[in-house]
């Protein structure tokens, strides 16, 4: 029988290996795990990196897994100044950053999802963030040659889930959340809502459970629809 339900978010990360590639869905604090950072916090892994859309405004969780220096870098799109624990560490030097623009990360990451080792976009040519990447002209226009982002982990916030793992997400908590899910070794959710087989319609479903490895039901306020 498959099951995929666990029954703590300690369960959930137990082997979650130092210096993993964490995919982290959310924008910004909306549709973020916010338990399982919680949980990745009391867990104790080390030199990890971190892929999520920013450096963790709006985020009770993030800031603090920066703050407590188990984050060695930060792949995102908009490293804004605040948390302040992000800046004062990037800015003496103990942690990496890689800027990404946000198209190009989501389709990194698809990229590593569907087998895609590489892709061209025009997206950064002739600016900083290109520089040093293989380059090809297409029809008179120069491209930025891409590689696909793989990760180790994803942790990914869904709305309802069944015990086989299939997900559905809830208005704009569902972002980042499902390609997420398909690029890592390993996804682990949370989930507002557990439902019995049956009772998520096939047509709602956005990420089936061949992508989910574990799911954890956590008790969490029901923001409002966005």
């Amino acid at each position: 029988m498959i099951d995929k339900r666990v029954a703590t978010v300690a369960e959930a990360l137990a082997d979650v290996k130092d210096g993993s590639v964490v995919l982290l869905g959310g924008f910004g604090v909306v549709g973020q795990p916010q338990q399982l950072l919680e949980g990745l916090l009391a867990q104790g892994a080390r030199d990890l990196t971190i892929v999520s859309n920013n450096a963790g405004f709006g985020s009770p969780g993030l800031p603090k897994l920066f703050a407590s220096g188990r984050v060695a870098k930060l792949i995102c799109s908009f490293p804004r100044p605040t948390p302040p624990a992000f800046e004062e560490l990037y800015r003496s030097g103990k942690i990496k950053l890689e800027v990404v623009p946000q198209g190009t990360i989501a389709e990194r990451i698809r990229a590593a999802a569907v087998g895609v080792p590489a892709f061209y976009t025009p997206t950064s040519v002739g600016t900083r963030l290109g520089e040093g990447k293989e380059t090809r002209d297409f029809d008179g226009r120069t491209y930025v040659m891409e590689r696909a982002l793989h990760a180790d982990v994803a942790l990914i916030q869904a709305w309802r889930a069944d015990r086989w793992g299939n997900l559905t997400y809830r208005g704009t908590g569902r972002n980042f959340n499902p390609v997420m899910a398909m690029a890592a070794k390993l996804t682990i959710v949370q989930t507002r809502h557990m439902v019995e087989l049956g009772d998520l319609d096939p047509e709602q479903v956005v990420t089936p459970g061949i992508f989910v490895d574990r799911v954890v039901l956590v008790d969490s306020p029901d923001p409002p629809p966005a």
